[in-house]
């Protein structure tokens, strides 16, 4: 099983501004020294060893993450606009197949499916999947005049809309999957996708409180041993305490999950359009050191940024 990244903003996309970019290059340069630019090598090993916040960024697209099973069939989790890189920077399935899972249908989740280049490909097939009725409508309505140029009918016809219910497991992908509801306005489902004894969970959009931790036959199904966690990590703790009801959670509260649920790595995820680089690395760090902290050095944190690759 493959997860890739291609979008992981929350909220709405969230591009880098010329005085991010401009901030980054200060950094850099504050940083160099003679011994740094002497020459190629050196220049590339200064540039190598820069702080990740520095040389690379989060990324600015509204979610989207892919899973490949071992048997190479593609899942697509959430069309957020990196939904339109994942068509730009990847090749089609030898199958010509995708499985779409919606978590929910706010418009940060569902805005990039318009520009999914493959849709419009007559010889590509789509099996969409969520726990929503009607999903063919909600996702035509923002493909109609005057909101978009081209109708959802200008897609393949090979495009099917299936419901799902929760707790119940079906296959995508040829894995295992299930989803389940979590807390957030309207609405929204984590999934867990599993195959040859590895399991991946995918929980965006949440507000963690005490009856996440509650150890029914449901959350153990999705949660528990997870190998991979992706969680809606939107917040710093002091906005979550402003932010109460909005349906989004603190870094620390999510490492409390993931630890309760003995997952193996946590991936801090829907990151807030208001946070630079330099504050997710930050909320990065303090997510680290919080885990050792609380007696969870076993629980490896990352962030995740767009373009990153994970195999299991």
């Amino acid at each position: 099983m493959k997860i890739h990244f291609w979008g992981v903003r929350g909220s709405l996309p969230a591009p880098l501004t010329p005085v991010q970019v401009q901030s980054k290059i200060s950094a850099a340069v504050q940083r160099i020294t003679a011994a740094d630019i002497k020459d190629s090598e050196s220049r590339e090993r200064f540039l190598a060893n820069l702080p990740e916040w520095i040389f690379g960024t989060a990324g600015g697209n509204s979610p989207c993450v892919e899973v490949i099973s071992s048997e190479n069939k593609h899942v697509i989790l959430d069309a957020g606009t990196g939904l339109r890189l994942l068509a730009e920077k990847s090749s089609l399935p030898p199958d010509m197949h995708y499985d779409m899972l919606f978590s929910h249908i706010h418009w940060d989740h569902i805005q990039g499916f318009p520009y999914f280049d493959f849709a419009y490909n007559p010889r590509v097939s789509l099996d969409i999947y969520s726990p929503f009725e009607n999903m063919s409508e909600k996702l035509s309505e923002q493909m109609k005049s005057p909101y978009y140029p081209v109708t959802i009918e200008s897609m393949t016809r090979k495009m099917k809309f299936h419901t799902v219910s929760a707790d119940t497991v079906f296959s995508a992908g040829g894995m295992d999957a299930v989803c389940y509801r979590m807390n957030h306005p309207g609405g929204s489902y984590a999934y867990a996708l599993c195959e040859n004894d590895r399991k991946f969970v995918y929980a965006t959009d949440t507000e963690i409180d005490s009856s996440n931790f509650e150890a029914g036959t449901a959350e153990k199904t999705v949660f528990e041993n997870a190998d991979v966690l992706v969680l809606d990590s939107q917040y710093t703790v002091e906005d979550a305490f402003t932010k109460q009801h909005w349906g989004h959670t603190a870094f620390c509260y999510a490492v409390d999950f993931a630890a309760a649920w003995h997952v193996k790595k946590l991936f801090l995820f829907h990151h807030d359009p208001a946070y630079d680089d330099r504050k997710l690395n930050s909320i990065l760090d303090s997510a680290r050191w919080y885990a050792s902290y609380s007696g969870h050095k076993d629980l490896e944190v990352y962030l995740a940024t767009e373009g990153t690759e994970i195999v299991l």
